[in-house]
């Protein structure tokens, strides 16, 4: 999205150059419009910054609009065959330990908050036509939450805080168990059709036992969540993210390890996967929302600054004043 930017940049520069302009006509009538000081007031000071603020606004979130490709909801869908189909099988650790607040870059987030911003970055940069995704819920076992749909918001929902740990009898994580489920419900996928998305804050893992994937695992990506050093109590123990723990099942499942607590996954990391037909041309996460933010901030700066301009443009207010009418003396009552 460079052609945004460097026609914002133009607009900026044509902008300051025109206020420049309209400054020099502004100083060599101050005194009519302004009065005896020729200075006007904060808001007349600051409106060519106000100005020049809006136009950089309104063009960049236009070009931004025109330029990103369009989205429609539309009521019928059309189905998609099995062999064409793309998968994103997701494993989600739902254990308790995911509600701490000690994720993202000022780790203030809940640590399924920001695994719900790194799949929804992931997703963002992958073509939706043919994309089904399935999610396998992990604690102390593994259920099958949501198999093969094409509504983003359904997957939204699972993430969005939703406490399936209840869902568990409580005890220990047990990665492997998603694993295996995973592998279940891929096993009937064509070869190289599906993307295996392992997201978590870690677990101790045995040394023996890792679940075979099936031949339609193509790629695997493992994401850790939550502070890697400092971490936080919970159920009298320590609770971190075990990068080492969950490095050790992406080298033993030949798949990639990211540290997503800060950052999201680089799309060069997921087109070495190989299964998931990434868009570099995507849009970032948000990005047509603060268009239309900008769009209509620009807009609503430049709309009002002319009535800003009329009440409180200057602190002068020309015109005849009236002066104080003596009391007549006929009107004045005479002491007694």
């Amino acid at each position: 999205m460079t052609f945004p930017l460097l026609l914002t940049l133009a607009a900026l520069v044509l902008a300051i150059g025109a206020e420049w302009l309209h400054l020099g006509r502004v100083r060599s009538v101050a005194t009519l419009a302004f009065g005896p000081g020729g200075k006007a007031s904060l808001a007349g000071r600051i409106a060519p910054l106000v100005r020049i603020a809006g136009i950089g606004m309104l063009v960049w979130g236009v070009a931004t609009l025109l330029l990103l490709p369009p989205v429609a909801h539309r009521s019928e869908v059309k189905e998609v065959e099995p062999k064409e189909r793309q998968h994103l099988l997701l494993v989600l650790d739902v254990s308790p330990s995911m509600r701490l607040l000690d994720a993202g870059a000022g780790g203030k987030e809940s640590r399924m908050g920001r695994a719900r911003a790194v799949l929804e970055s992931v997703i963002a940069r992958t073509a939706h036509d043919k994309l089904h995704t399935t999610v396998v819920a992990v604690y102390n076992g593994a259920k099958l939450v949501v198999e093969q749909t094409r509504d983003l918001e359904i997957v939204h929902n699972v993430m969005n805080d939703l406490p399936m740990h209840h869902a568990f009898p409580p005890g220990k994580t047990r990665l492997f168990d998603g694993l295996a489920e995973a592998a279940k419900v891929a096993a009937k996928w064509p070869a190289g059709s599906a993307t295996l998305v392992l997201i978590s804050d870690g677990d101790s893992v045995p040394a023996t036992g890792m679940p075979k994937m099936p031949p339609s695992i193509g790629g695997v990506l493992v994401a850790g969540v939550g502070d890697p050093v400092k971490g936080s109590f919970i159920d009298g123990r320590h609770s971190r993210q075990d990068g080492a723990t969950l490095r050790q099942i992406a080298t033993r499942l030949g798949g990639e390890y990211h540290d997503g607590n800060a950052k999201f996954v680089p799309t060069a990391m997921l087109q070495r996967l190989g299964t998931l037909a990434v868009d570099g041309t995507a849009r970032l996460p948000g990005q047509r929302e603060l268009a239309m933010l900008l769009t209509t901030l620009g807009a609503t700066l430049l709309a009002g600054l002319p009535l800003l301009l009329h009440f409180a443009g200057s602190r002068w207010n020309p015109g005849p004043r009236r002066a104080p009418v003596p009391k007549s003396p006929e009107l004045v009552a005479s002491p007694r």
